[in-house]
C-alpha cells in the first residue's frame, strides 16, 4: 500500500478542500518529503489519480493568480474516506512495510478514536513479537555470527529492529492510555495544516503555475 496516498488523503481531509500546493506545503511542513516519497511530482500525480478513481472530487475554481490553468481544489469523497481509514489502519499494524507507511500512520493516528488506536498499536506489537519468534526458531541472536557468518548480522539487525519497534510502540501505547493527544470525538483536534497563504518554514521552494492543478 502507498504512504503517499494516505498522506495526501489525510492532508486534503484536514483542510476540507485543498489545492495541490496546499497539500504539498502541508506534507513539507510535516517533514514527509524527508522520510517518504512525498515529492511534488508524486503528490500531484496522487491527487489526479485519486480524482480519476473517485476518491477525490475535483473542483475547478478561480484562475490561478500566477497564470496557467484554473486552480483545482480537491475534496475527499465517501469512497475516499473509506480508503483513507483502510490505509490508516493498515499503516499502524503492517510492520513488514517500509517505515514511511508507519510514519504516515502515526502522523494521522488521532483521526481514529483512542480505543481503536490502542487496539491497532497492540496488534502491531503482537505482530512484531510473532515475527521475532518465527525468526528465532531457526536463528539464535547470541550465536548468529558464529553459526551463520556475516549473514547472521542481517538476522541480528532484523531481530534488534523488531525488539526496538515493539519497545517504542509499547511506550506510545502507555502515553496514549495516559491521555496523550486529542483523538477523534474528544474535542478540538491539533491543527496540523497550514492556513492558506502561511509561510512554511520547512518548505523546499515557491509555487509555480503547475502547483495549482
Amino acid at each position: 500500500m502507498s504512504a503517499i496516498r494516505l498522506l495526501v488523503l489525510g492532508a486534503v481531509r484536514q483542510h476540507g478542500r485543498a489545492h495541490g500546493y496546499q497539500v504539498r506545503n502541508d506534507l513539507e511542513y510535516w517533514g514527509a518529503h524527508e522520510w517518504s516519497n512525498a515529492k511534488p511530482g508524486s503528490i500531484y500525480h496522487a491527487l489526479k489519480q485519486m480524482a480519476k478513481q473517485g476518491l477525490l472530487l475535483a473542483h475547478e475554481i478561480a484562475p490561478s493568480t500566477v497564470g496557467g490553468p484554473p486552480r483545482v481544489e480537491y475534496e475527499v469523497t465517501e469512497a475516499g474516506t473509506e480508503e483513507y481509514f483502510t490505509l490508516l489502519r493498515h499503516a499502524l499494524t503492517a510492520f513488514g512495510e517500509n517505515v514511511d507507511m508507519y510514519s504516515a500512520g502515526l502522523g494521522l493516528i488521532v483521526d481514529l478514536p483512542r480505543a481503536e488506536a490502542l487496539d491497532l498499536l497492540e496488534e502491531r506489537v503482537r505482530g512484531l513479537e510473532t515475527w521475532r519468534a518465527t525468526v528465532t526458531e531457526h536463528y539464535i541472536p547470541e550465536e548468529g555470527v558464529k553459526s551463520y557468518g556475516h549473514i547472521g548480522e542481517v538476522m541480528g539487525m532484523w531481530v534488534d529492529s523488531a525488539d526496538a519497534g515493539a519497545r517504542w510502540t509499547r511506550g506510545l501505547i502507555e502515553r496514549v492510555r495516559d491521555g496523550a493527544y486529542t483523538f477523534a470525538g474528544e474535542g478540538e483536534p491539533f491543527v496540523a495544516v497550514l492556513p492558506e497563504g502561511s509561510e512554511n518554514p520547512y518548505g523546499t521552494g515557491v509555487a509555480d503555475p503547475g502547483d495549482f492543478h
